[in-house]
Parts: C-alpha cells; structure tokens; sequence
C-alpha cells in the first residue's frame, strides 16, 4: 500500500516527461546532460536496451553499447532522471526476453538483434 501523496507526486513528475515507448531490444539513443564545472553539454549514448526494470518513478533501463577496442559499455539511466534530455528510438528489435543479459557474453555477428518488421 502506497501513500496517496507520494502517488500523486509521482504521477505528476511522470506527466511532464514525454518517454517513447521501447522496450528490451530496441536501439536507443540518449541524450544526457553533462555538466563539467559550469558549462553544460548534451552528450549522446546510443545502443542496445537490454532490460527495463522498476515502476513508477523508480524505473531505470540499462543500455549497452560495443566502445573502443570491442569493449563493452553498459549504462543505467533513471527512465524519469532530470539528466536525460531525451530518448530516441533508433530502430526496434525483434527479441524474445525482457532481459537481454545473454548478449555480455556475445560478440560481433553473435551479437546481433534482428529488426522487427512493420506491419
């Protein structure tokens, strides 16, 4: 059981955020407010959501992507954070899990994600 005040303080916060709909398997692109000192800039992340986790205003994803010299990166943002500037879908994916863990273990071809087809 949940408080009602914190319910509507909540909702509020998640109304004033326009988040895709994605899923496990889609390409994402982030766009992620980096403060350094006091200069701000938008620094992009793209690749692969692996899982979506959590509800309300605690839901977080975790996105991988293949950096320098083939070496994994994976990231979690805070789906509601004030820090994401905004979130792209760049291509959906054709998946059967929620959570795509098995792809830390894959690389190059093995790695791939087939697109799903529009009807």
């Amino acid at each position: 059981m949940r408080n009602k005040y914190i319910e509507a303080f909540e909702a509020n916060q998640i109304k004033e955020k326009s988040i895709p709909d994605f899923k496990a398997g889609d390409t994402v692109r982030v766009a992620v407010l980096i403060k350094e000192g006091d200069k701000e800039r938008v620094q992009n992340f793209e690749g692969v959501c692996i899982a979506r986790r959590g509800q309300g205003t605690g839901e977080s994803f975790i996105v991988r992507k293949i950096g320098a010299n083939n070496v994994g990166v994976e990231r979690i943002f805070p789906l509601y954070s004030d820090s994401i500037q905004s979130i792209t879908v760049v291509r959906r994916g054709r998946v059967r899990r929620a959570k795509l863990f098995y792809l830390r273990e894959r690389r190059g071809k093995a790695a791939r994600i087939r697109e799903l087809k529009k009807k």
